[in-house]
């Protein structure tokens, strides 16, 4: 686990979980101006309306990582956002300052569909028909700590949506071959923009002995693809694509980069949250801009942005998100460094902290 707690369940009391949404707001706003620059509020871009707007700092995970690293004044960092962000923020954050989660169940599905014993196992097994030095572990952001950890004791590096394309020209200026977990579709859709032909990918089924396939197979593959997805953007289909265009002709279809290759193709551009709100931004007054990611950021853009048509490709909510509210954020900010402060061992970040610094410096 992440973050030290105590129970699997939401720990906050019923008193914070009964007021009015005006009064935890009131509540909310009111620690934030006694604390001043001691206290940051930082929000994802798919948390609900309500929390985000109380944030100091918005954003992508690339965006929030670089901004944790920048508040030199704040005694506490609280993440709004799931598990391996805040996780994220304390392997980046400086030894006096203190960072809070304030829902400790709001974890990554995909973040657990790659733990540290099967990637040692891979690796392990890698180790057998391969050079591993010449093999560049590379993590998605969305991923435990001891994950990060990992990539940074074996030369590897973090990546985001927003720089993977970057990660991968740094991996392969150190190294012949990539394994890139835990999501295969940002792993494919980035070895696709960088030309890697499809017979150097291998999807790796980290159940299987050698992730499934044949060493001579291994060894022609350039990419090893694990295994994992995101349940919200796999949702995406080239079908709803056809459906808005059908129903929307001049429309522009905008994917993340978690969504498959085949709806990617068929979109008009793909990239991080933080790509698909300037691409949203940028798009002439009137138009239409049909948005492939978490419905309460589309949502958002679309309230943003009345003077054209935001709508979603389809409706895909992330529930994960969902359960850092106005209640245990208040309750967060009531009693910092008391309650929902997030922990890793030493350890862990001293290792994380080398592969997430190398992501910071690749543009």
């Amino acid at each position: 686990m992440e973050t030290a707690v105590r129970t699997l369940v939401d720990e906050t009391p019923d008193e914070y979980l009964e007021l009015e949404e005006e009064d935890l707001v009131e509540r909310i706003r009111a620690r934030k101006r006694e604390y001043g620059k001691r206290m940051v509020v930082l929000g994802h871009n798919y948390q609900r309306h309500a929390v985000y707007s109380l944030a100091d700092f918005h954003g992508d995970s690339y965006g929030l990582a670089r901004v944790a690293t920048e508040q030199k004044d704040a005694e506490f960092i609280v993440f709004c956002g799931v598990r391996f962000m805040a996780a994220t923020a304390r392997v980046l954050a400086q030894p006096h300052q203190t960072v809070i989660h304030p829902s400790h169940l709001a974890g990554c599905p995909m973040a657990d569909m790659a733990s540290i014993h099967q990637v040692e196992k891979s690796w392990k097994e890698l180790s057998e028909v391969l050079d591993v030095r010449r093999v560049i572990p590379m993590t998605y952001m969305n991923s435990d700590a001891s994950l990060k950890a990992f990539c940074g004791e074996n030369g590897g590096i973090v990546c985001t949506s927003s720089n993977a394309g970057g990660a991968f020209e740094w991996a392969f200026a150190r190294g012949d071959k990539i394994l890139f977990f835990p999501d295969e579709h940002l792993g494919r859709n980035t070895a696709n923009s960088r030309g890697i032909p499809k017979e150097e990918h291998l999807l790796w089924d980290y159940r299987k002995p050698l992730g499934g396939a044949a060493p001579e197979r291994v060894e022609r593959a350039k990419v090893l693809l694990w295994k994992g997805f995101c349940h919200v953007h796999q949702w995406f289909t080239p079908e709803h694509v056809i459906e808005i265009r059908e129903k929307y002709p001049d429309a522009k279809v905008v994917v993340h980069p978690e969504c498959t290759e085949e709806t990617v193709a068929a979109s008009d551009a793909a990239g991080s949250t933080g790509f698909i709100e300037k691409y949203v931004r940028n798009a002439e007054p009137g138009s239409v801009i049909a948005v492939g990611t978490e419905i309460q950021m589309v949502s958002r853009l679309a309230f943003q942005h009345q003077d054209r048509t935001v709508l979603p490709l389809s409706r895909s909510l992330c529930p994960n998100m969902y359960k850092v509210n106005l209640g245990n954020l208040a309750y967060s900010v009531d009693h910092p460094g008391e309650v929902n402060v997030v922990t890793l061992p030493q350890d862990i970040i001293d290792k994380a902290r080398i592969a997430l610094k190398r992501m910071l410096e690749v543009n």
